[in-house]
């Protein structure tokens, strides 16, 4: 797993199954999924989206923030938020969906050039501290996913069962 780095923040126009735009500073303490995925691809409808909704059904959204990132690199006129509006409703998928913001030159969205995406779907795996730890086109297996989820939220846990290890208790309370 990689491990040095602060993941890019996302930059995206629209989301969806959200109250306000999320960004990775606010996620910040959580673990946090993401599945980049388009509407039309084969892979991300019959692996990636029911795989983000299996983590999103298995662990507590305290613990593992579940977030889509619709990364149009083809057939933009098919795939527009009226289009991806839709598709979620009848997918039924409830976790929260960003839309990958497209520069006028075209190309790669850019939050697939920030991350380096080669396709979809792409999975990330970010950790409390907000640092790239999984950066893999296409899906992970489940168990392997299982395991590094609950790895990356062990870290966490350790880090608190270190410091309240480390405290001071005292009749009146631990410092």
């Amino acid at each position: 797993m990689l491990d040095s780095h602060l993941a890019p923040e996302w930059r995206t126009t629209q989301w969806f199954n959200a109250p306000a735009p999320l960004s990775l500073s606010q996620l910040r303490g959580k673990v946090v999924f993401v599945t980049a995925f388009q509407m039309l691809c084969p892979g991300c409808v019959s692996q990636g989206l029911p795989q983000a909704l299996r983590v999103r059904e298995g662990f507590g959204e305290d613990d593992v923030a579940v977030v889509g990132l619709h990364t149009v690199f083809e057939h933009h006129e098919a795939m527009t938020p009226v289009s991806l509006e839709a598709f979620l409703h009848e997918y039924r998928i409830g976790f929260a969906v960003g839309v990958d913001a497209h520069d006028v030159a075209g190309g790669a969205p850019a939050t697939m050039r920030a991350y380096a995406m080669r396709g979809t779907p792409t999975t990330l795996l970010i950790d409390r501290q907000g640092r790239l730890r999984r950066h893999a086109f296409g899906h992970l297996p489940d168990l392997q996913l299982g395991a590094e989820l609950m790895t990356l939220l062990g870290e966490g846990a350790s880090t608190a069962a270190a410091a309240n290890a480390s405290a001071v208790c005292t009749p009146s309370g631990c410092s």
